[in-house]
């Protein structure tokens, strides 16, 4: 068992916070009894060392790796801050992973570049058997003039030998190889190594090393992935199941050897269902059509059965949902369209059936899978001999995959079949997609924590804790949550008695007058910049041009989109010294970015931004209730109203980062009020965690400019004169 000693050499700074100190204690005792963790801290206060230290000390003394994962691009960099100074106090071998596209040096695909690697592999290995026998014909040679009995017999074997090397050559030469693998292979990789383990290097800093000497520097980093102590990557390294599988091999660990450690981990759950998701689009079956018009084989017929089938019925399947002029609303982007059914298979299913004629679909959609293989076998030996320059994909395993999974798991609880359509901004022309959308995605999640050694998934906002644990299938985790230790008289949190900001409501104008006369007051009385959520960009716009409108707002109002250069505008806000940003809650910024000291003062959150309530989450509503169908209001609890509350929660840690850190904390819209518990499951207040709605303060829409006079004045904040209320 560890002692506080042992895991606190890896710790770098010259003291923990007391929240870290405990924090550690106790993940050590849980990895000693190889238990999952959850762990909750408020931002800020150091949830990733809390988690780093007490791992690292527990792999290094029972022989496992801990791999430390995120899906914010922030985090990803202070992870390596963090790896880069526990290396200044304790020996660490540590890389930073990232996948083959942002790394390869051609710029290739991913089947294209394991091709590439294996006929190249291939080609050195022949290099190197030719060689040998070379080195054994001289030798013969010196034997036949000798005089040695045998010599000449054995010698002409051996060329004979060499002669039908140089030929496998000459044709591998002829094929596609890499230049930047073959150099890995013929040249010695110890400099690199060295480099690689003497620092904690970027996948930037590992391509820019490798580029410069025509290595290929993603595959060097997976040799030097064996015997790591810690292992830095994103979520899908982990969350994708055939990655996964490779990822382990790669680090030479069996599964039971890794200790995870995820970060912002209340995101697992859509990342997830991201990854388990699968989409099949009108293009596809329309290219699978042409491969299979120039295949000689007899299953062609019956995966040309299935594929014509399945396209004729996506195209009048989203022909039949498209309402009166709803095509030619459809833009760019893709646009759902309802086919599911609560009493019988979804209506492309149905037509699918309607339409297909044949043999049987499972039997030629078996067919399709055999003949998508051998066409799949052929591309990749053509591509390997040089035969084609690029390594084809054959859609029809693609397509015949797809199908597959569609009729075997489209009817199951927690798969939601849905299609979709976008216009072609080239042609102009609309088509669509059928896709299998998972709404529960505890079976990919499950499987990752079971076969695990143990994990700690850490966040500023994982409660409650019961739903975590039910969302992702972890069996029994240890629960720590550790609060906002910071000085109290240091920051305020308000709800705002401001009119509900309900969707149907949005377009009031008496709402709108008095959401605007509540920021207007917000920026006056901040001194320094104010960070304003809101539940969509349109309000935002629509917020921003009321204030902008106003005279006594002096404030640089700066606003945020869709379209915009997200990190371009946080720079502009950060660098003025009195700026209003707005922005949707759902957007870049509401998470996963640090907003330090005089970066933003003022953070408000501008109604309650429940996510749009599209087909999509609908369907992991209804998901999520006939799998809790013994629990009251499980889908939308699950679904709607915690990941709503978990994303406010973010949102106002944005300030408040450090002890000496101070600044106001607005919620605006009275559904966050004490008054909140008449409004039934409207009202959110109660789901927000006791100590945190411990601290909110309800006030006035007309008394907020004094409160927070009152705050900053007491705190000495403003440059010059306070503004008059």
């Amino acid at each position: 068992m560890s002692t506080t000693g042992e895991y606190e050499r890896f710790f770098p700074y010259e003291e923990p916070y007391p929240n870290q100190r405990s924090a550690m204690a106790e993940i050590a005792d849980a990895l000693d009894d190889e238990c999952d963790v959850l762990l909750e801290g408020a931002p800020g206060t150091g949830k990733t060392l809390s988690a780093l230290v007490p791992a690292l000390e527990y792999a290094r003394r029972t022989d496992k790796t801990v791999v430390i994962t995120t899906n914010v691009h922030q985090q990803m960099r202070q992870f390596v801050s963090d790896a880069r100074a526990i290396t200044r106090e304790e020996p660490l071998r540590a890389v930073v992973f990232k996948g083959k596209s942002s790394m390869c040096h051609i710029d290739v695909e991913y089947q294209e570049c394991q091709t590439l690697r294996d006929t190249t592999r291939t080609l050195v290995e022949k290099e190197q058997e030719r060689a040998e026998l070379t080195d054994q014909a001289d030798a013969l040679l010196d034997r036949l003039r000798e005089g040695e009995d045998g010599a000449g017999e054995a010698r002409t074997a051996v060329t004979d030998e060499l002669d039908a090397v140089e030929s496998e050559l000459d044709e591998l030469r002829d094929g596609n190889v890499c230049e930047h693998y073959y150099n890995n292979l013929v040249s010695g990789t110890e400099e690199f190594f060295e480099w690689l383990f003497d620092d904690v290097r970027t996948p930037e800093e590992i391509y820019a090393y490798a580029d410069e000497r025509q290595l290929c520097g993603y595959e060097l980093l997976k040799e030097g992935m064996e015997a790591v102590d810690l292992v830095v990557c994103n979520y899908h390294h982990l969350l994708d199941p055939a990655i996964r599988e490779q990822f382990f091999r790669w680090l030479g660990r069996e599964p039971e050897d890794v200790v995870t450690v995820f970060d912002e981990a209340h995101n697992i759950e859509s990342a997830a269902r991201d990854h388990a998701s699968r989409a099949l689009t009108e293009n596809t079956l329309e290219e699978a059509l042409s491969e299979l018009e120039d295949v000689d084989d007899s299953r062609a017929e019956s995966a040309t059965n299935v594929v014509s089938a399945f396209l004729g019925a996506l195209r009048a399947t989203y022909d039949d949902a498209l309402g009166f002029g709803e095509r030619e609303q459809v833009g760019e982007d893709w646009h759902d369209l309802t086919i599911a059914n609560s009493d019988r298979r979804d209506n492309l299913t149905l037509a699918f059936l309607d339409r297909y004629e044949g043999r049987g679909i499972d039997t030629e959609v078996d067919l399709a899978l055999q003949l998508g293989r051998t066409l799949d076998r052929e591309y990749e030996e053509a591509y390997r001999e040089g035969r084609t320059t690029t390594r084809s994909e054959c859609q029809t395993l693609s397509v015949a995959e797809f199908i597959a999974a569609w009729m075997a798991d489209g009817g199951k609880l927690g798969q939601h079949p849905m299609c979709s359509v976008r216009r072609d901004g080239g042609t102009d022309e609309v088509y669509g997609r059928a896709e299998l959308y998972t709404c529960i995605p505890r079976e990919v999640t499950e499987a990752l924590f079971a076969e695990v050694h143990a994990s700690v998934l850490m966040s500023a906002t994982l409660r409650p804790f019961d739903v975590v644990a039910d969302v992702l299938g972890l069996d029994d985790p240890v629960t720590m949550a550790y609060g906002l230790e910071y000085p109290e008289e240091r920051r305020r949190t308000l709800a705002v008695e401001a009119p509900a900001l309900f969707s149907s409501e949005r377009s009031d104008p008496e709402t709108q007058a008095a959401i605007a006369d509540v920021l207007t007051d917000a920026v006056r009385f901040t001194p320094g910049n104010t960070l304003l959520f809101f539940p969509s960009y349109a309000e935002a716009e629509r917020y921003h041009d009321r204030l902008r409108s106003r005279a006594d707002v002096t404030s640089d109002l700066l606003l945020d989109g869709s379209d915009v250069d997200t990190e371009s505008l946080r720079q502009s806000f950060v660098g003025s010294g009195d700026a209003t940003l707005f922005t949707s809650l759902w957007g870049t910024l509401a998470e996963g970015v640090s907003f330090d000291g005089d970066d933003a003062r003022t953070v408000a959150v501008v109604g309650v931004p429940y996510p749009h309530l599209s087909e999509r989450m609908e369907a992991i509503q209804n998901a999520y209730d006939r799998a809790y169908d013994d629990r009251s209001e499980a889908g939308w609890r699950y679904a709607v109203e915690i990941p709503t509350i978990r994303k406010t929660r973010q949102a106002l840690g944005r300030v408040i980062r450090a002890p000496d850190d101070y600044g106001v904390r607005l919620l605006v819209d009275k559904r966050y009020t004490q008054k909140s518990v008449e409004m039934g499951k409207y009202g959110v207040r109660e789901s927000f965690p006791r100590e945190e709605r411990a601290e909110l303060v309800d006030v006035a829409p007309g008394k907020l400019k004094f409160s927070m006079l009152n705050f900053y004045a007491d705190l000495d904040a403003y440059p010059g004169e306070p503004p008059r209320p």
